[in-house]
């Protein structure tokens, strides 16, 4: 049995972020055909990278997971440090180095494994282009790197470090068409062998939208987000439309949920329900029972939680200017996209006032998902790269 290594910064079922979540998901289907291990740190917050986990090792739903200490939180002056080299725009090796270095999970140790295991693997595969872990780690293992690199337009994929770092890897996995055009694009490495093949999706239990209304004590209709609740994914701009709505539109009753940790300031109105980490059980029943999801955030390489709303029948609300939602809208006929405020008022104006064609969104949006998006055909693609790169 081939032996292959996942590396991402962190790992584990309380951890909250898409592609740590995409990783377990990946990881988990692959140990049926490969002895899979993951490579990680033992980080639960990205905002610090305080070592959270106690064991250098265990196993979780049939997963190895090795995780290496940071050695370094992240440094207390990295935001300043961030603001001040994007704003001078002199972009450079050198002090990309101090950059990553500073904004972390700063670990040699998982550097060091990496190295020295080269040769007990038969590939590694690394999941998001931005943290430590990936930039280090994947030019020590190049000749047998996948790189799946969850990259979108945003100020850091112009660093210079990654002129020469696109060009490493054996193959790479693209999650849409949309990450594949921008990544040969900007490094054509169209010569690189490549994959578009996204993420499954499916429901792990029969959403309960009754139950979750009881429990939150959450009535009428109501519009859901689920993540990170932060300023990189336009929360703040969602919070300011959503109120500006309520004030415009005072017989409204709509809610807006929130699921997910917040790390910048949540405003406080009866209308915005903020339910903090919830389990997948809830997090399923809450979608359910939405009138659409929304995702703000001008900075997508795919979305999961878009997809799980979809899958359920739930329409989307996205931010056009994010190329990746905007064409799940438009190749789905499943949600909606807004580029300024009264673009979002007049989404949410629409759907509550359009039955025939909101039910058309439902129907729409889930066809979308179980066409595109199927774990058994996703898998088969993984399997046959897998052994492709493992042969060479």
């Amino acid at each position: 049995m081939k032996r292959i290594a996942l590396v991402n910064q962190r790992y584990g079922l309380e951890v909250n972020g898409g592609s740590e979540y995409y990783t377990r998901l990946i990881a988990e289907r692959l140990t049926g055909e490969f002895e899979v291990d993951v490579i990680t740190t033992k980080a639960l917050e990205y905002t610090t990278w305080e070592n959270y986990y106690t064991a250098d090792e265990e196993e979780i739903n049939g997963v190895r997971v090795l995780r290496f200490p940071v050695e370094k939180q992240r440094a207390k002056d990295f935001n300043d440090f961030n603001g001040k080299y994007l704003r001078e725009g002199n972009y450079n090796v050198e002090t990309e180095a101090v950059w990553f270095e500073k904004q972390g999970p700063y670990s040699p140790a998982a550097i060091n494994y990496i190295r020295e295991s080269k040769d007990k693997y038969d590939a590694f595969i690394f999941v998001t282009y931005l943290y430590y872990l990936t930039v280090k780690g994947l030019p020590e293992v190049a000749d047998k790197a996948i790189f799946i690199p969850t990259a979108h337009e945003e100020p850091f994929i112009h660093f210079k470090t990654y002129e020469t770092f696109f060009n490493l890897p054996k193959a790479y996995v693209f999650l849409t068409d949309e990450e594949k055009a921008l990544v040969q694009g900007l490094f054509h490495c169209e010569n690189i062998p490549c994959r578009v093949m996204g993420t499954g999706v499916e429901v792990p239990c029969e959403p309960d939208e009754a139950g979750f209304r009881s429990k939150f004590g959450i009535d009428g209709d109501y519009i859901i987000y689920v993540g990170r609740i932060d300023e990189g994914k336009d929360c703040p701009t969602m919070f300011k439309y959503f109120l500006e709505y309520k004030k415009r539109r005072p017989e409204s009753q709509l809610k807006l949920v929130l699921m997910g940790k917040p790390v910048c300031e949540i405003p406080k109105h009866k209308d915005i329900i903020s339910l903090g980490f919830v389990s997948e059980e809830d997090k399923f029943s809450g979608i359910s029972g939405a009138k659409c999801l929304i995702l703000p955030s001008k900075f997508e390489s795919l979305s999961i939680s878009v997809l799980e709303a979809m899958t359920l029948s739930v329409p989307v609300i996205v931010n056009g200017i994010c190329e990746v939602l905007k064409g799940h809208c438009i190749k789905s006929n499943g949600g909606l996209y807004y580029m300024n405020y009264f673009e979002f008022e007049g989404i949410i104006d629409y759907i509550f006032s359009h039955d025939a064609e909101y039910a058309e969104l439902r129907k729409n949006a889930e066809a979308y998902v179980e066409k595109n998006y199927r774990w058994e055909v996703i898998m088969r693609n993984f399997s046959d790269l897998i052994n492709k790169i493992c042969k060479e």
